[in-house]
């Protein structure tokens, strides 16, 4: 069963031909490759190009790179890259004509001075550049600098709740059950049973995300970052800093790590894309407050499973799939603030913070969103609201329920949707 990706794969197509060399990244196992090498090669196939035309090459293949006179095992064992002058000379015996061709190349990261390789590509007309990258520099938030304002990065996610339910079969309200528990890793949507699903997150984590992380930074306290992974995990969308981490550090683990090397960790994490954070934002003083912050799963599943499934309070889980799919959208999406002064029973006066859970900017667009798990009654409703009604400005204000309702108006203008209406209506924010 293949899950389409269609959202990507127009990505590509619009950046076809572009001059820059289209970096695909994301979390492992989100499905780079296969929108690489098997969804965008079938549509330029669809769209003419002959089969000798896009060359396709994976530097973790021992086939591909035994075509070029190189050996994987060899490769592993002296701990070294693939030699470039190798590969150099394949894609010149390619390349024969002044016709276009498309490199579709997968794990570019294990090329020897694959910078330096790609940018010689986009000197020639007639190469059309296309990488992923799972680990390593390719991986990393920076991958464009890697290419000196040269690379045209598309950023690639877990499935989304709507590609979920392309494939998953049952109702969308189990399925969203299913989703916020399992996540979106596609290898492991596609598996049928529960058991299978839990031992391949559990796997995931061991055998790639956390070894990469330990390869690439050498981390020395790799327990200490698998607790704050733990930590994590059990507070998503709570309000944290590097200071505060560390004390809890202390007090649970007694443990002696720095602020500096929390902080260091998380970046480790963020830059992996295990995890998000989202910054403060002060929406009547419009300005950014630098902490704490809010951090979210870029994958529910690798969430659940690095804590064994052992919380599941849909609240903050629904709050992180919102999250996730404003980000996906294409919003920045910031936790707003909304200073406020009031009175209290003694008439003095008291200053206090509302938050609003999302501030999405995308251009001059921007929507308020609170996430309400449910609105029983008219006092949860008030409760949401309030932020909405101390901001100054007319942008757009929306509350996502869990609850079975119509999208409707109340008579300030502000909306009202379910989750299901949010998630499988990708125009959904314009209704």
């Amino acid at each position: 069963m293949e899950v389409k990706r269609d959202f990507y794969l127009d990505k590509l197509i619009e950046r076809k031909h572009n001059g820059l060399v289209k970096v695909i990244t994301g979390v492992r196992r989100c499905g780079k490759s296969y929108l690489l090498n098997t969804i965008f090669y079938n549509q330029l196939l669809s769209d003419g190009v002959a089969e000798n035309h896009i060359i396709r090459f994976a530097f973790d293949s021992a086939e591909d790179l035994s075509s070029i006179g190189e050996n994987l095992l060899e490769i592993e064992k002296q701990d070294r890259k693939v030699e470039p002058e190798k590969f150099m000379e394949f894609i010149r015996t390619k390349t024969v004509d002044s016709d276009m061709y498309y490199l579709l190349l997968d794990e570019v990261q294990l090329l020897g001075c694959f910078e330096s390789v790609l940018n010689g590509y986009l000197r020639k007309s007639n190469i059309d550049v296309y990488v992923t990258g799972s680990n390593a520099k390719l991986l990393s938030r920076d991958i464009i600098t890697e290419f000196a304002g040269r690379g045209d990065e598309v950023h690639m996610f877990p499935l989304s709740f709507a590609e979920f339910m392309s494939v998953y079969q049952g109702d969308k309200y189990e399925g969203l059950v299913q989703y916020m528990l399992y996540g979106g890793i596609p290898m492991v949507v596609l598996r049928q049973s529960e058991a299978d699903k839990s031992a391949v997150l559990h796997r995931l984590f061991d055998e790639i995300y956390i070894r990469d992380i330990y390869r690439r930074h050498k981390v020395k306290g790799k327990g200490e970052l698998e607790d704050l992974l733990n930590i994590l995990s059990s507070s998503i969308g709570s309000l944290t800093n590097p200071e505060k981490l560390k004390n809890t550090f202390h007090t649970v683990k007694k443990s002696g790590i720095t602020a500096n090397t929390v902080r260091r960790y998380l970046e480790y994490l963020e830059d992996s894309f295990l995890v998000e954070s989202a910054q403060r934002y002060d929406i009547k003083g419009k300005s950014y407050i630098e902490t704490p912050r809010k951090y979210y799963f870029s994958d529910l599943g690798l969430r659940n499973a690095r804590i064994n499934f052992r919380q599941f309070e849909q609240t903050h889980t629904m709050e992180n799939v919102i999250y996730n799919e404003l980000v996906m959208r294409g919003f920045n999406v910031d936790v707003g603030v909304v200073p406020v002064a009031e009175k209290d029973a003694e008439n003095k006066t008291v200053r206090k913070q509302l938050e609003v859970d999302f501030v999405c900017n995308m251009g001059s667009k921007r929507y308020y969103i609170q996430s309400a798990y449910s609105i029983p009654d008219e006092e949860k409703r008030e409760q949401e609201l309030r932020p909405f009604r101390r901001i100054e400005d007319s942008f757009k204000k929306i509350v996502v329920t869990k609850d079975i309702t119509p999208a409707f108006y109340n008579d300030e203008g502000i909306l009202t949707m379910n989750i299901y209406d949010f998630l499988l209506n990708p125009d959904s924010l314009e209704q």
